[in-house]
């Protein structure tokens, strides 16, 4: 539930200071942006200064969001200045913001919003609700705390990550006060339809591209219980995918009748693997990535390995079975 003095002293933090810097996690995703373009939005309408900054690029698909072209990134090279007031949305843990740190003042007092169940809280300010289906979810109710009206453009954010981390309003954690916020944003301007068709139904070449690589792959364990994939180095640079192309691979094998828990195993660099995780329900898959220092929630979490491609996938799915052992 939203904790009404959680909201107050929000809206405190953000109504009582100035020159802002919003920042969202690395590789960000449609409730990551999402949340940062909301939060500008917010705050231009209050006339308060800002910027934007994310680690990595915008993803192509959400170009359309309000500023969204404003983000700066690490691509442009080192800070020209550092920021005292810091807006964090849908970062699990300070490590998420990556390089934005580097934008941080020393004596920066961080404003941290967000949804995952695992986040330690690390803002002086902290508006975290585990139960929210989106962070956008929180950003509308601090919005609608603050007595500001909305617009199409507004309403467009949050219903996106309203829509991407609800999977089109099909995951469990679709509650009827979720449907009830995404009537009042259709209300408000945003298109469903079209974001629908944007978010969800559209395919990029270069994902089908690796849909055609990784699906032959589709591996299970003995009890048919945990299905997976993997992407290599090579399946990237040979097709030109990037990051943003691999976004559902992970629902294939998840999807797959008896399986209980999906994982997409990512070398997004020699030595380096990347995780995702989906659960039915039965596991608690942020447990099991923490034992890996990542998180996230019951149905989806990530975290990353420094090891070799086998060797993630052999630990991984060994820490799953164990859970699976211990769900019953």
């Amino acid at each position: 539930m939203m904790r009404e003095r959680e909201l107050d002293e929000a809206a405190a933090y953000v109504r009582e200071r100035d020159d802002f810097l919003v920042v969202s996690h690395v590789q960000p995703d449609g409730d990551a942006i999402s949340s940062t373009v909301a939060i500008g939005w917010l705050l231009d309408k209050l006339g308060k200064s800002f910027a934007m900054y994310n680690e990595g690029p915008v993803p192509r698909r959400l170009g359309y969001l309000w500023n969204s072209g404003d983000i700066a990134t690490a691509a442009e090279g080192t800070p020209a200045r550092r920021f005292r007031n810091v807006i964090a949305v849908d970062c699990a843990d300070f490590a998420r913001c990556g390089s934005a740190k580097e934008r941080f003042a020393e004596d920066a007092e961080l404003l941290n919003i967000d949804h995952h169940s695992t986040n330690d809280a690390y803002g002086r300010t902290n508006l975290i609700v585990p139960d929210a289906a989106s962070t956008t979810e929180i950003v509308f109710r601090l919005i609608e705390r603050m007595g500001i009206s909305l617009d199409p453009a507004a309403a467009t954010a949050l219903y996106t990550g309203l829509l991407t981390d609800t999977g089109g309003f099909r995951y469990a954690n679709t509650s009827p006060d979720v449907l009830k916020v995404a009537a009042r944003l259709l209300d408000a301007g945003a298109e469903g339809p079209m974001l629908a068709e944007t978010l969800l139904e559209r395919m990029s070449m270069n994902q089908a591209r690796m849909l055609q690589r990784t699906l032959p792959r589709l591996a299970f364990s003995d009890d048919q219980r945990i299905g997976w994939l993997w992407v290599t180095v090579e399946d990237l640079s040979e097709t030109g995918a990037s990051n943003e192309d691999l976004e559902g691979l992970v629902n294939y094998p998840r999807n797959v009748d008896g399986v209980e828990v999906g994982l997409l195993f990512k070398q997004l660099v020699p030595g380096s693997v990347k995780i995702s995780l989906r659960s039915t329900g039965k596991v608690d898959v942020a447990a099991v990535a923490q034992r890996f220092g990542g998180g996230g929630h019951v149905r989806a979490a990530g975290c990353k390995l420094d090891a070799d491609l086998p060797e993630a996938i052999e630990r991984v799915v060994t820490a799953v079975q164990e859970a699976l052992g211990d769900a019953g």
